[in-house]
């Protein structure tokens, strides 16, 4: 099936489909249609003024309500939200420089109008409003999504998505569960599908390592590699062992061991590679793949936004295209596929992800819920480190 702003269409209209699609999107980016309503102006969020420590977060009642501008868009009633490490990063300043870019192409606007900043990628809520060209979704609809970091977040009473961002919630989750996975099922599921080649028809029986197995992307690939029917390693820390094995892990390797490198090697070669942790595990993870096999590794810690942050957008994009244009010769070389991935916002693969768990091949990994008048204290938790699967932000409870 595929999807045009909000709605469903069937193969047999895909001919039809491509006719108009360049005139429809002309329509849409020039079209600005607002549907919202005028009553409310301000709602309860938490906000940024300035980059910088945990100090810089502030909650106000009155930030800008959101409005549905474009006919493709959707007003969703935030109900619970979970942290990811990108909110710590975002908070930090780490991709100001690109993230700018996408949210002022023109440079219209003058520097810092990107505050105040509401972070959260992560929404599990309630359709409030539609678009003129949504009709896969109406009011009343419990909804997921993960938003890009270029829009504002959802660690606030409502926020504006692109109804090919968002999808139906699954069934069997409550608000605050659904609200632990979309951002880390994208994510992953760019690393494993979009850019691993793998999938359910293709990974029976292959041998996949998880570098860095417990943190909620980690957690979320197990799920999803053993459905698959995978042979899946994860590296971890002790305490983590009997929850990765629970999850479906077939073996675990403590990572503080000093031996790490030769406990790996010493296991039978892997099919494929899923680091979370980046740093000099480059410099002998690709080692134990299997050479000219077809072997992949995907990395998820790339040096993209650092680079734009640093160099400007042409230079920075131009740096990380030669970086990863000379790692992807240099292991080719070696009989190996060496790619970069990163969060990809897809409505339509939330739809495969929703019907997993509705069949019970995925469950969400909650650590702890904080209520919304906790979102500090929730990003504490989280920039500790050591993560057990998520970090939520329930929004029933709280300020909301």
């Amino acid at each position: 099936m595929w999807r045009l702003a909000g709605k469903r269409i069937g193969s047999g209209l895909l001919g039809k489909f491509r006719r108009i699609r360049a005139k429809h999107f002309e329509n849409v980016t020039c079209r600005k249609i607002n549907t919202s309503s005028a009553k409310k102006t301000v709602m309860p969020a938490w906000v940024i003024d300035r980059y910088g420590d945990n100090s810089t977060l502030r909650f106000t009642k009155g930030s800008m309500f959101p409005i549905i501008h474009y006919p493709n868009e959707v007003m969703i009633k935030v109900h619970a939200s979970s942290l990811n490490p990108i909110d710590i990063s975002m908070r930090n300043g780490y991709g100001a420089a690109a993230l700018q870019v996408r949210r002022d192409p023109l440079h219209i606007k003058a520097a810092g109008s990107e505050f105040p900043l509401i972070l959260g990628r992560d929404v599990s809520g309630v359709v409030m409003e539609t678009g003129l060209d949504v009709s896969y979704f109406k009011p009343g609809d419990e909804v997921w999504a993960a938003l890009p970091p270029w829009k504002q977040g959802t660690l606030a009473e409502f926020v504006v998505a692109s109804a090919n961002e968002i999808a139906h919630k699954p069934k069997t989750l409550s608000h605050s569960q659904a609200a632990a996975l979309p951002y880390v099922a994208l994510t992953t599921w760019s690393a494993l599908v979009n850019n691993g080649g793998l999938r359910d028809n293709n990974c029976k029986g292959k041998r996949v390592l998880i570098l860095g197995g417990s943190g909620g992307i980690g957690t979320f690939a197990i799920q999803l590699l053993k459905s698959w029917g995978a042979h899946v390693t994860t590296t971890c820390s002790e305490n983590a062992f009997s929850l990765l094995k629970d999850l479906g892990a077939d073996h675990t390797v403590n990572y503080k061991t000093p031996t790490l490198e030769k406990e790996l090697k010493d296991l039978k070669m892997f099919d494929f590679i899923l680091d979370n942790v980046g740093g000099r595990t480059e410099d002998w993870a690709l080692n134990l793949l299997k050479p000219w096999s077809g072997a992949t590794y995907v990395t998820l810690v790339t040096p993209f936004m650092l680079n734009t942050d640093r160099l400007g957008l042409a230079n920075g994009i131009v740096k990380s295209g030669i970086t990863l244009g000379n790692k992807i010769l240099k292991h080719l070389r070696q009989g190996v596929h060496y790619r970069w991935a990163i969060f990809t916002p897809s409505g339509p693969t939330l739809d495969e992800v929703t019907e997993l768990v509705d069949k019970r091949k995925i469950r969400p990994v909650v650590e702890q819920v904080f209520s919304f008048s906790q979102v500090p204290k929730a990003f504490l938790k989280l920039e500790g480190g050591h993560a057990r699967g998520k970090t939520v932000i329930d929004g029933s409870k709280g300020c909301l």
